[in-house]
């Protein structure tokens, strides 16, 4: 009786911390850093129209690497409009987008 109250005790010693490793991992993100996003990097490209109204510009932009997006002509929103007010449609820029309320965005442009 005495041998089977040990080796329980001992089984309880030993499996204690995988326990405790399990509880304790709960919750976190287990994500690999290889696979999340780059970090948001400027990206050449032209204005090709400026709508200051609707606070969008569209842009003839390289390949966006943090939005997984290819080069491409489009229209994007200006997550600040006053930024508009500095740019005509033709010039050279540097953009850097990021997500805004899921939407691809242009958070800063800078003329080249």
């Amino acid at each position: 009786m005495k041998s089977l109250k040990t080796l329980a005790a001992a089984l309880a010693i030993i499996a204690a911390p995988a326990v405790f490793a399990a509880v304790s991992m709960e919750g976190m993100d287990m994500k690999a850093t290889s696979a999340s996003q780059p970090a948001a990097r400027p990206v050449p490209a032209e204005i090709k129209k400026i709508d200051a109204q609707s606070g969008k510009v569209t842009l003839k932009h390289g390949p966006i690497e943090n939005l997984g997006m290819p080069g491409m002509t489009m229209a994007f929103p200006v997550k600040d409009r006053a930024l508009l007010s500095k740019f005509k449609e033709g010039d050279a820029v540097s953009v850097t987008f990021d997500k805004v309320d899921g939407l691809p965005t242009v958070v800063d442009m800078q003329r080249k």
